[in-house]
């Protein structure tokens, strides 16, 4: 195992071991800690107390201050939503012959939405989507005859969380250059989205643990009592 980098050890010295921070004083300490150069993104890491065999924990979320990266959109749908999708700004527009590119090898996006109507013909490469984590899904409002809407949201900041099969589940928050009240705010939407998504019939605890750390940087640990207050708080 390669050994962190000067730096890198530097900057772990900025977060006390075994410490758990209020959101604020994560979102402060990644920034801080953050050592790369370019500007990092932060990522949000929870482990979830949910038995990935029986249940599943996924939906999106709207990010107040967008997510700090410009996702590129794949819409399959039959021409009259075409014309919408590519109106409301998506980069790849197709029905049938983007099937066909798909099978041959081309992925040139970040998010595909399909029409309940096209969700037929997309099951022809359903293999190749589900591997990338791209096949559209009712549950996560990309499958839908409200292509422009949706088009639009991802192209504002709407991202997708899903628990993996080790019972984690990660997603981006920002990026470093973001400030530290647009980075709470996308920390409490994406909380809320999270907790919105528990399966029925969880039992004991369904957040383990939450952490934020930068692409290149060490992790914070965030007070999970201390989140959800603040995060009832907001709603409230």
């Amino acid at each position: 195992m390669k050994k962190p980098g000067k730096k890198y050890q530097e900057k772990t010295k900025l977060i006390a071991k075994g410490k758990a921070y209020t959101p604020a004083e994560a979102v402060q300490l990644v920034k801080k800690a953050a050592p790369a150069k370019f500007d990092e993104s932060i990522d949000l890491a929870m482990k979830m107390g949910v038995d990935p065999k029986k249940s599943a924990v996924r939906g999106t979320v709207m990010l107040p201050a967008g997510s700090g990266k410009t996702k590129k959109v794949a819409v399959i749908a039959k021409p009259d939503k075409q014309k919408e999708a590519q109106d409301a700004g998506a980069d790849v527009v197709g029905a049938e012959d983007l099937v066909q590119k798909i099978s041959e090898g081309f992925l040139g996006f970040d998010v595909v939405l399909a029409t309940p109507d096209m969700m037929g013909t997309v099951g022809k490469v359903g293999k190749i989507l589900g591997t990338k984590g791209l096949m559209p899904n009712p549950k996560t409002g990309t499958v839908t005859f409200e292509i422009g809407k949706t088009v639009q949201e991802y192209k504002k900041g709407k991202v997708e969380f899903k628990m993996d099969k080790t019972g984690a589940l990660h997603m981006l928050l920002g990026k470093v250059s973001f400030n530290e009240a647009d980075l709470l705010k996308n920390f409490h939407s994406a909380l809320h989205a999270i907790v919105k998504a528990k399966p029925s019939g969880t039992k004991g605890s369904y957040i383990q643990s939450i952490t934020l750390s930068s692409s290149m940087g060490p992790a914070v640990k965030i007070n999970i009592p201390a989140a959800l207050e603040e995060m009832e708080a907001k709603e409230a």
